[in-house]
């Protein structure tokens, strides 16, 4: 009888662990293959990121809230948003020392999570293949 109840028991916990482990809370942390902003996502293409395409869409999400034009000067007096500017922080190495929370510079964006690495990547690719204008 004991031996009954115990093999019950153990039937009952197998079974138990099954229906937890197949809930629908488990399909909402997989990566979104299609967002880059998606941590998870391994799928990361960063050739030939061209800087209206690639670039700008991060900036827009990220950086212009504190430095676009419509904030005046933008904070710090930094503005990201035209490519003249972004250029002279791109060249001289700026542009990724903050993005990467590199020792030496300030964290971007302030008081917020670091970037995907897929988007510091792409804005990488983007100044390593010459911070081109397209």
């Amino acid at each position: 009888m004991k031996k009954n109840i115990l093999l019950s028991f153990i039937a009952m916990l197998i079974c138990g662990i099954f229906v937890i482990s197949c809930s629908k809370k488990s399909e909402d942390t997989l990566p979104d293959p299609n967002d880059p902003n998606d941590p998870g996502n391994t799928q990361c293409d960063t050739t030939n990121r061209k800087y209206a395409a690639d670039v700008v869409p991060i900036l827009q999400a990220n950086c212009y809230g504190c430095h676009g034009s419509s904030t005046n000067t933008g904070s710090g007096g930094i503005v990201l948003d035209n490519y003249d500017n972004l250029k002279a922080k791109a060249s001289s190495g700026t542009l990724i020392g903050v993005l990467t929370h590199a020792a030496g510079f300030p964290q971007m964006p302030k008081d917020a999570a670091k970037l995907s690495d897929c988007n510091i990547n792409t804005i990488r690719s983007w100044i390593n293949n010459g911070i081109q204008n397209n």
